[in-house]
């Protein structure tokens, strides 16, 4: 789930940061820069692991920061294709159960990878497993928000994602209903922000999905285990010729 990546970056520090130490001050720099942040291709940072090397520090002309060429380590979140996670469900939508790890939130199990069959419920707001019984009948298993999760992670994706300038306007001289338009589809355009990193999730396996699922079968199985012991004691009693009759 956490991988160590090496990277190199020039630091810089600032002139109210020089009562520090060198590895202090470049440490809290990196951890400013990448924490909580997504790099493409990579993952999601969390925290500086270690510095591996330092190269002498310069000050270059007109600026009286020190620049430093840092070699270190960072923890990254990025889990492998195919491995097994539990989250919590963070909310139910047509386009799937999103799940969060708590850190991190970008996470989808689309319909099509739900257990089969799967419905949406409009006034629950919630995703429903019509878990087949013998019978034929079958029973309605809900994914609440809130409930922890056990998913496969199938597929991620990162995008890129650059700031968005204010709208070029053609002619200084355009007309108010041109500029109106113009005004609704800046709006637009800043409300549709990009995900820099998603992963697309799976429970359609045996043992995943909501795990008080999986609890309350272990738990029937279990106390049917219980009561074909207790049986088996009494017959083996009852072959011995004690406890037939006990009272």
């Amino acid at each position: 789930m956490f991988v160590l990546a090496e990277l190199k970056d020039t630091i810089r520090i600032a002139p109210d940061q020089f009562h520090l130490k060198l590895v202090e001050a470049i440490r809290d720099e990196i951890n400013r820069k990448l924490a909580n942040k997504v790099l493409l291709n990579l993952g999601l940072c969390i925290a500086l692991k270690d510095i591996v090397s330092l190269k002498d520090s310069i000050i270059l002309p007109g600026d009286g920061a020190s620049h430093t060429e840092v070699l270190f380590r960072y923890i990254v979140f990025r889990p492998t294709i195919g491995s097994i996670l539990t989250g919590k469900i963070r909310s139910c939508s047509r386009e799937g159960v999103h799940v969060t790890l708590g850190f991190f939130d970008d996470i989808l199990i689309p319909p099509s990878a739900l257990q089969h069959p799967s419905r949406f419920e409009e006034a629950e707001q919630a995703w429903v497993w019509e878990y087949p019984l013998e019978d034929g009948a079958k029973h309605d298993l809900f994914m609440d928000i809130g409930e922890p999760i056990k998913f496969r992670v199938s597929r991620e994706i990162f995008e890129e994602s650059s700031p968005i300038g204010p709208p070029k306007a053609d002619s200084q001289q355009a007309s108010s209903s041109a500029a109106a338009t113009a005004a609704v589809a800046a709006s637009t355009q800043q409300t549709e922000v990009k995900t820099p990193y998603r992963i697309v999730a799976a429970i359609n396996e045996s043992g995943l999905g909501v795990l008080s699922w999986w609890d309350q079968q272990n738990q029937v199985a279990e106390d049917g285990d219980e009561n074909e012991d207790e049986d088996n004691a009494e017959y083996e009693n009852d072959e011995d010729g004690e406890g037939a009759y006990e009272e």
